[in-house]
This record gives structure tokens, sequence and C-alpha cells, in this order.
């Protein structure tokens, strides 16, 4: 337990610093790019905020594209104060071009921080749960069509059918198949085959 709160003291006084620092640097950049008073102030904390928004996208595990593109904007931001004003820069005769950017820098700030905070991250697909295969005797398939009753064959339909098969049997030698009776005697399948179940 001591060895993880001194893991962490170290870690929090190591962000501290740096965060003072790097909130420095902004601060006189910005002051020497012509942004006195409350507005210098104002550049380091946007510069942190798009920092945090932009890590916070990160860990939430969405959308980690837009969340890496404004964390390395902010984090080119705030290396670069501190680079400038390592002794790089004249702070007394600041270049147009960085003017420019640090005027700008606010609007830059808003557009990153709307859309990472405002811009619901893309929902990740679920995953669908599949049952296992219970082990067992595979069920019986149901029948496609209903199962209908035997049709009523009349007597007389019967003995014309046996007629018509002794026909073909002396004709052939074969008995008559199931097509060739439904053929002659012009009734549907199902009354067919009742028929030849008779015979």
């Amino acid at each position: 337990m001591r060895t993880h709160l001194a893991r962490v003291d170290a870690v929090l006084v190591q962000a501290v610093i740096a965060a003072a620092l790097s909130f420095a640097h902004l601060h006189d950049l910005a002051s020497a790019a012509g942004q006195d008073g409350w507005k210098a102030w104002a550049y380091p904390v946007s510069v942190d905020l798009l920092l945090v928004a932009a890590w916070r996208r990160l860990r939430s595990g969405a959308s980690k594209a837009a969340g890496w593109c404004w964390f390395v904007v902010a984090l080119a931001a705030s290396l670069g104060a501190n680079v400038a004003t390592a002794g790089l820069l004249d702070l007394d005769d600041v270049p147009a071009w960085l003017r420019i950017l640090v005027a700008g820098w606010p609007a830059v700030a808003f557009l990153g921080g709307t859309l990472l905070v405002h811009t619901p991250p893309a929902a990740e697909p679920v995953p669908v749960a599949v049952e296992p295969e219970t082990a067992g005797p595979p069920a019986d398939p149901e029948p496609l069509e209903p199962q209908l009753p035997a049709p009523h064959v009349p007597a007389a339909l019967v003995a014309y059918a046996r007629k018509l098969a002794d026909e073909h049997r002396a004709r052939t030698g074969s008995s008559i198949d199931h097509e060739t009776l439904r053929a002659r005697l012009n009734v549907p399948a199902p009354l067919a085959d009742a028929i030849a179940a008779r015979l």
C-alpha cells in the first residue's frame, strides 16, 4: 500500500511541476504575442482543457481518431510554447506568423473542445450471444405441408382403376405405376395414391 501511494505521489508531483511550467510558458508566449492581461492567462487554460477533453475521449475507448487528433494539436501548442520560451525566440520581437497563430488559437481550441465533448462517440457493435448446441437426438423435422385426411374413394372409381391396372399388366407385363394411373384417371395425386393403395 505504501509503495502504491509513493508511486501515485511521485506521479502527482511530476504532473503538478509539468503543468505549472507549461502553464507559465504558454502565458509568457501569449503575453509576448500581444495578448496581455487576463487574455494571457486564458491561453494556458484553453490548452489544458483541450488536452483533458482529448484524453477523456481516448480513455472512453471509442472514436479514438478524433481524440488523438486533438490531443496532438494541444500537445503541439504546449510543446511549442515550451520550446519558444526556452531562449530560441526573442520574446521582445515575436514574428508575425506566431502572433497569427496565438490570435487564432481560441477558435481552434473551441472547435476541438466542442467536437470532443458534444459529439457522441461511435457506438461499438454489440456482440451477439450464440447459444451452444445441446447434445441429444435430433428433433424430427416438421412436415412442410399439413397432413390432410385420406380422400374418400368411391367403389366405382376403384373398380375402374382396377380394370385399367389389369389392362396395363396384360399389355406391358408390369404393374401400373402411380403417375400413369393418375394420368389415366385424370385425378389429383392424393386421390390417385388412395386408389393405388386399394388395388
